[in-house]
């Protein structure tokens, strides 16, 4: 223990101690007070007015340069035409009304919801009780599992989509072509994202203290986990389902190369219209952006209600 925070051996000890706070004070704080004399407050460095407005500065600069592509983009897609003046010429919807009047579009679009709702189900129901499993009979193979959830990551897409194409290519498998391997091919790519968040959740819930206190109220270890532990991994979940979905729907590698037009989704439609009106290309973008936005939001402010 310190000697700033160790008590004093005696009273004459404590008197000394005053006597000597009394004589700082006097030299630079007049008019001592003697009552808070037995205590030393730490004060907060006060923060300087310039560096706190350095780092404002720097982070809207940083904002408005991340900014600034997409508000080009949306600018662009409200045009009526843009391309020898500073401003558009006009501006309009007709690019969003010509987009999602498309069927080509709104099939493509629900298709890729399609997909990837499929691929984080699956994700759902499997991963949660291996999770589960592993953590509370079998934590010493949590370091084997970090390493064989990475593998997806390990292995470049397109090696990955051309393995896949021999394989369930032709024969008694063949799915190549169909959502299937699609959704097969997002689960392990959602499997990282999630594992990650879902253990992190399961390592700050301390799994093991919750069951043994289940237990001792009379719950089975499946009650326990359904009742107890799976309304504590609520907030893993949804950060994991979130950051998963985000990606999946941008996903066009494995899309174009296993299943392409014959199973269009979203990004396929949108590398298929790029030799298309720039305006209506602009209007798809835009419109991806918005969907994941308000997609997000609404799922944050669902979790936030609930909880």
């Amino acid at each position: 223990m310190s000697r700033a925070n160790r008590p004093f051996k005696n009273v004459g000890e404590a008197a000394d101690a005053k006597r000597s706070l009394r004589t700082v004070n006097e030299h630079f704080e007049p008019g001592f007070n003697e009552a808070a004399a037995t205590q030393v407050v730490l004060k907060p460095p006060v923060k300087v007015p310039a560096a706190s407005l350095y780092h404002r500065v720097v982070v809207w600069v940083l904002f408005l340069i991340l900014l600034l592509p997409l508000a080009g983009t949306l600018l662009y897609s409200l045009s009526t035409s843009w391309s020898a003046t500073i401003l558009p010429d006009g501006l309009t919807f007709k690019w969003y009304l010509q987009l999602w009047g498309e069927p080509r579009f709104l099939k493509a679009f629900g298709q890729s919801l399609l997909v990837c709702f499929g691929a984080l189900a699956l994700s759902v129901l499997l991963i949660l009780p291996l999770l589960f499993v592993v953590h509370y009979h079998f934590p010493k193979l949590d370091a084997l599992m970090n390493v064989l959830i990475l593998l997806p990551f390990a292995v470049p897409p397109v090696v990955s989509a051309v393995g896949l194409l021999q394989l369930y290519g032709s024969g008694p498998l063949a799915m190549v072509g169909t959502p299937w391997i699609l959704i097969g091919c997002y689960f392990t790519i959602a499997l990282p994202f999630m594992y990650r968040a879902i253990t992190n959740n399961l390592q700050a819930i301390n799994l093991r203290d919750l069951m043994d206190a289940a237990h001792l109220l009379g719950a089975s270890t499946w009650k326990a986990a359904f009742l107890v532990v799976l309304p504590n991994l609520r907030k893993g979940l949804m950060v994991s389902l979130f950051l998963s979905f985000s990606f999946l729907f941008g996903e066009f590698v494995f899309a174009n190369l296993l299943v392409g037009t014959r199973y269009e989704t979203l990004q396929v439609y949108l590398n298929n219209m790029k030799n298309s009106s720039g305006h209506f290309n602009s209007a798809l973008v835009i419109s991806y952006f918005f969907f994941v936005l308000v997609f997000t939001w609404a799922a944050n402010r669902l979790n936030r209600d609930k909880a």
